[in-house]
Parts: structure tokens; C-alpha cells; sequence
């Protein structure tokens, strides 16, 4: 098959008394046959180029699936009379969420199965399984189109029949009153921004759910949760930069809110109660945030007393308190670290030891505050993941679940290690990388990096790598500045106008990975997911000759359009990721990096780029107008591919066989170029 050439359409527009024209604006109605069957030829094109592939892409798939416990299940999670887990069963792609009671000879109880759910649809994914304190009552929510929209639902399980619901336009959190009947959920608006709070009494029509708080500020979005001394019902509202914390007591559902500290531009807060006191993590006057404590009575800003002071070396990235003892999970040079500590928050304090160079630590939800042990996630590059219950007083390591290869696995037949590229400002990038010891250098190489929002990519474990790893591949990731790993500054001077610091770091990864003589250009990869698509796209328009092959994922590539479409979801809260387009100097800042915006008439690449018709975070018209214009001005005769996911959204497909399906394509598109 030739590639589809999409019709030009004269399309122009002004903003701060400069033209732009936009061909392919046409793309962005999605109502339009045109469009939809535009996107259809893409996808023939695609399968038709990647036809001779397809032995290929079935065995990764088969080799994938091989690595999975195909009948498995999490770690169980304590909630006081109940332990909560899900499983999966061989050969169905969803989960089942079950509990089983603490008690000697209980039997499984299967509160929700998302294979049932699921059935008929082309996406199917429950966000989250919330247990009514006396375990009486499930709420879930549930999205079918994988736009991240949910229903929610409220379930009996003394009866099993549905008592609320569904609930639409919800958005992704909730949380019980302790009268077991009181449900608080947020809402989303048009922007798919979580702006209303409401009060749902299970069993009574939604239609008269009371609305508890409004946030009208469209760069602010409302998140509802339990404190793990489930005590008290917490309302976050934050930006990027700013937030504010409101409470009221759990056994008053009815209560005003109270406003612990108004918000001021640029502060941030963030609260968890212990005892008589809530703990605060700020960053007034500290970049890398510190711990203060003020009383419960009295929790307004004037009455914070600093505990544990803001470190140059060390970011505060999460604070969980429970009945005897305070954790933090920290950032240090790079990696994640566990402090542990009295009550108090200065005596008794240790820290926990990690075996490996390089590692990646997730931290649990841990919702018991008087469980005994503190639960994370430990993984490195070639250790798969551990769920680790950390006993708090015998300072003692528990794996509580291992994960499986069903296939075999030897981790000593894999390395990694820490490498560190020096970026043209002389900042020190630092780079994770792992290979098979008996890989021969230079040889092939897929390097992958995020770099927004504060977010740091982790050196995890992942079993699809393996594929790539034992065909001679090594994979790296960058850790370049927009994340967080090393420290807070790490993550501002990533954005607004220090945005390119971000393309920069990749590329000086790159080219140490070849200088090292790891790999050449010739046999190096790159790929990136939403803004991490954003980088590859834009490092590939600046750098077209380091590049063999991209896979760009949902890429963010049309930045100037995107900041300049303020109805659009997430537009307005990221203006302080990118910049106000209304301020000239940042926008054009923003339009000198826009892949969209850059495109040359020169040779590229070869280019796979991936999208989801559902899709609300980066719309399906991002990706297929950077397709439709790279085609009208490339020069070579490389692969330029479009694939777009015509049932699902952000995150690809739902189903986990499907998902290693998806998986599969992609490397075997990067193993055939």
C-alpha cells in the first residue's frame, strides 16, 4: 500500500499579531467520516507495512505472555476485618477484586469480576475498589471508553445488588463518612478537570446529592480521601505549583469544611494526621519541601512548627503516618529512600538499605494506620518485583509476594548499571542502563526517557524488556531534567522556560551512550509515551541523524495548538508546564521546541507513532496531524507510521492480553528496523 496523503484544507489563524496556518485543523472533528475513515487508512497502512512482521509479533507476544503468572494474584491487603487483593485467572484478560476475612477457615468472597464488566466493550477498566468501613458496601468506578471518565457505582455485598448508581462524569477518587452510608466522589467538568465535590448517601437517587465544595479555578483539580487514621475526610486542591488542604471530621458528614491554610501562588501543602496532630509537608521556604506539625485544635499556617528541616540533597516526597511510627519516602541522589522514625519524627530514626545500584521503589497505599509494618514495591532493571511488608519495629524485610516467570528467569545472566552524561550546561544527567553480560558493544539500544511534571522515571523491572534484552538489546533510561530525581530544581529548570534543558539532556545521553561505544546511531531506538512523546519528537526534529528509529506513543507534538485551545482538558493547568500562550514570551518559547511547529523539509527516522481515538489527555488529532504534515516534508524513504487504537484512550488497551499484543507490535517494529 502507498501512505495515505490527507487533503490540505486552508485553514488560518492569528495570535499575538502573528499568522499560522493549520491544514489539517479538519482533523480535529471527530464526528467527521472523513476523519474517522482518514484514521482507518493510517492503520491499514500500518498493518500492511508490518504484514511481513507478523510471525515476529507473534512470538514476542507468546514470549511475553510466557513471562506472566497467568493465574496470580496481589499481595492481600489488610483493611481490619478483611484483607482486599485481586487476581487473575488463566486465559482472562480482567481482574477479579476479592477479600477474604481475617479469620481462621474464611472462604474467598469475589466482590466484583471486570471480566463480566467487560463483556461486549472494547475497554473496560475499574480505577478503584473503595470498602465501606464496616465492609458492608463497595464503591467502584468504572471507565468503558478509556478516556478516564468513570461511572461510579455503590454495591451491597450482603444482597450483591447495585444500591447507587451509575453515577457518570466521575472522576478518579472517593471516600467514606464512618456512618457507612455517606459517600464523597468529585466530579469532572467539560475539561475533564475534577472541580465539584458532592455528598452521595448510598441508595438515594444521585439527583439529590448535596454539592459540598466547587472549585472554579480551571488550573485546580479536587482530589477526596480517607486519612489512614480514617478520622477525618481530606480535600486536596492543587495545581502544579499551588495547594490547599480542607478537612472535616469522618464521623460528621454533614460538617463544614475547614480550611487549614489558604492558597498562595507557588506553595505547596499537603497533610496527614497522627493522633493529636496533622504532619505537613511544605515547600515554603524549602525547594525540596520540609515537615511541620501543628495540632489538630489549631492547624492554621501560624501555628506549623518545623520538625524536620528542608536538606539541599534530600526532596520529601511522600509522608505516611501510622499509630507508632512516621515514614517518609525521600529522594537522594537520584533514588528513592525510606526514613523511618518515632512518632516524633527526629528520634529512632533509620533508614532502609537497597541492594542494588539502581532500583525502583513504589510506595502502597498502606490504609491501616495501626498496621504493624509499612508495604512498598521493590524492583531494579534485573530484579522483578517484590512486595515488601516492612516490619516498623523489628526493622526486619518481609516478601509478602515475589513476582513469577513461569518461563525461567536468571537474573545474574543481566547487568546494570549507573552512567552519568554531561549536558551542554555541564548539568550531570544520570543514566540507567541493563544488558545480558554476554551482549557484544557497540550493539543495538532503545532509550527511553519521561522528563515532565515533576514525574521521575523509575529503573524498574519489566518482563516485555526481555525480549529485547535477549535479541542483544540494551535498554537505557535518561533521567533528564522535568523529572524529579535529583531534587526539586531537577524538575523546574525542566519547564516553562527552561523546558528544553529536557531535549538537551536526552541528547547528551545519547551521545554518551555512543561515545562510551555502547551503540552507535545506526542501531539506537528511542521512545516516549504523552510528554515523554513529546521529547522523542522534538529531540527527533532537532537530531534526525542520532536516531535509527522512534516510537513515539501518544505524543504531545502540538503544543502551540494544544496551550492555545483552553477548552481543551488539561490546557489550563499546564500553563504552568508550558507556558501561558498568552505571554509573549513564552509562547515563543513553546513555539520554537513544538514538534508540530518545527517540522523540516529533511530526512528523519524511521517513525512509529502510536494513538487512542478515546483519548482526552492527548487527542487522537495531536499525533495523526504530526503524521499528516512529517509525510508532506521528509526526504527520505523510511517508515513513517500512524497506528491509532480506534476503542480505547491514554493509556492503550485495556485487556492485558491485548496490552502485550500492542507491546509486541511495538518491539517488533524496532527489531525489523
Amino acid at each position: 500500500m502507498l501512505p495515505p496523503i490527507a487533503k490540505q484544507v486552508p485553514y488560518q489563524f492569528e495570535h499575538l499579531n502573528r499568522s499560522f496556518t493549520d491544514p489539517y485543523r479538519w482533523f480535529q472533528d471527530k464526528t467527521d467520516p472523513e476523519v474517522i475513515a482518514y484514521l482507518e487508512q493510517e492503520n491499514a497502512y500500518t498493518q500492511s507495512v508490518l504484514g511481513h512482521t507478523q510471525a515476529l509479533q507473534e512470538q514476542l507476544y507468546q514470549e511475553m505472555r510466557g513471562r506472566i503468572q497467568e493465574d496470580d494474584r496481589t499481595a492481600p491487603e489488610s483493611r481490619g476485618a478483611y484483607c482486599y487483593y485481586t487476581r487473575n485467572e488463566a486465559g482472562k484478560q480482567y481482574r477479579l477484586f476479592c477479600r477474604i476475612a481475617n479469620t481462621p477457615g474464611a472462604q474467598e468472597e469475589i466482590l466484583l469480576d471486570e471480566n463480566a464488566l467487560a463483556e461486549g466493550l472494547k475497554y473496560c477498566r475499574v480505577s478503584y475498589l473503595e470498602p465501606s468501613p464496616d465492609h458492608n458496601l463497595i464503591a467502584y468506578a468504572v471507565d468503558v471508553t478509556g478516556s478516564w471518565v468513570f461511572d461510579l457505582y455503590v454495591k451491597d455485598l450482603r444482597g450483591g445488588q447495585i444500591v447507587s448508581g451509575p453515577i457518570s462524569e466521575t472522576a478518579w477518587s472517593a471516600a467514606w463518612a464512618s456512618d457507612n452510608r455517606t459517600l464523597f466522589y468529585t466530579l469532572f467538568d467539560a475539561a475533564h478537570r475534577p472541580f465539584k465535590l458532592m455528598r452521595h448517601l448510598a441508595g438515594q437517587d444521585p439527583a439529590q446529592d448535596t454539592l459540598v465544595l466547587h472549585e472554579p479555578d480551571d488550573a485546580f483539580n479536587l482530589i477526596v480521601e480517607s486519612s489512614r487514621s480514617k478520622a477525618y475526610i481530606m480535600i486536596t486542591i492543587s495545581s502544579h505549583t499551588t495547594s490547599e488542604v480542607h478537612f472535616l471530621p469522618a464521623d460528621n458528614p454533614q460538617a463544614q469544611l475547614y480550611l487549614v491554610a489558604p492558597r498562595q501562588p507557588w506553595h505547596e501543602y499537603y497533610l496527614e494526621h497522627q493522633g493529636d496532630h496533622f504532619w505537613i509537608r511544605t515547600n515554603d521556604g524549602a525547594k525540596n519541601f520540609r515537615l511541620m506539625r501543628a495540632p489538630v485544635a489549631s492547624p492554621e499556617r501560624e501555628h506549623w512548627v518545623e520538625v524536620i528541616p528542608c536538606r539541599a540533597d534530600t526532596l520529601i516526597e511522600e509522608m505516611q503516618a501510622f499509630h507508632r511510627h512516621l515514614v517518609l519516602f525521600e529522594r537522594r541522589d537520584g533514588l528513592r529512600q525510606v526514613r523511618i522514625s518515632a512518632p516524633d519524627g527526629v528520634s529512632e530514626v533509620h533508614a532502609i538499605n537497597f541492594p542494588d545500584p539502581t532500583y525502583s521503589l513504589r510506595w502502597a497505599v498502606n490504609p491501616d494506620g495501626e498496621a504493624p509494618a509499612v508495604r512498598f514495591f521493590y524492583s531494579s532493571l534485573v530484579t522483578p518485583e517484590a512486595t515488601v511488608d516492612y516490619h516498623l519495629v523489628e526493622h526486619t524485610w518481609q516478601v509478602s509476594k515475589q513476582q513469577e516467570i513461569p518461563s525461567g528467569y536468571d537474573a545474574a545472566r543481566y547487568t546494570s548499571l549507573r552512567l552519568f552524561a554531561t549536558a551542554p550546561d555541564g548539568a550531570q544527567v544520570p543514566i540507567s542502563l541493563v544488558y545480558r553480560r554476554d551482549r557484544q558493544s557497540p550493539g543495538p539500544l532503545l532509550l527511553y526517557a519521561y522528563g515532565s511534571y515533576g514525574y521521575s522515571s523509575e529503573a524498574a523491572f519489566d518482563i516485555r524488556r526481555l525480549s529485547l534484552l535477549d535479541r542483544g538489546f540494551a535498554y537505557a533510561i535518561a533521567h533528564v531534567r522535568g523529572g524529579s530525581e535529583m531534587g526539586r530544581a531537577w524538575y523546574e529548570n525542566g519547564r516553562l522556560l527552561h523546558k528544553k534543558n529536557t531535549f538537551s539532556d536526552f541528547i547528551a545521553c545519547a551521545e554518551h551512550l555512543v561515545a562510551q561505544g555502547i551503540t552507535t546511531p545506526a542501531k539506537l531506538a528511542i521512545l516516549g509515551g504523552s510528554a515523554g512523546g513529546l521529547l522523542v519528537s522534538a529531540v527527533t526534529n532537532q537530531r534526525p541523524d542520532l536516531f535509527h528509529c522512534v516510537v513515539a506513543l501518544v505524543p504531545f507534538t502540538n503544543v502551540v495548538t494544544a496551550m492555545l485551545m483552553p477548552e481543551l482538558p488539561l490546557t489550563v493547568p499546564e500553563y504552568e508546564q508550558w507556558g501561558n500562550p498568552n505571554d509573549p514570551q513564552a509562547f515563543a518559547y513553546m513555539l520554537s521546541y513544538s514538534p508540530y511547529n518545527n517540522l523540516e523539509a529533511k530526512a528523519y527516522p524511521h517513525i512509529l507513532v502510536r494513538a487512542g481515538l478515546n483519548d482526552l489527555q492527548v487527542p487522537y488529532w495531536d499525533p495523526a496531524k504530526w503524521v499528516a504534515r512529517l509525510r508532506t516534508l521528509k526526504t527520505d524513504s523510511n517508515r513513517l507510521l500512524l497506528l491509532t487504537n480506534m476503542g480505547a484512550g491514554h493509556g492503550g488497551a485495556s485487556g492485558r492480553y491485548d496490552y502485550l499484543r500492542e507491546q509486541a507490535l511495538n518491539y517488533a517494529f524496532i527489531l525489523d528496523t
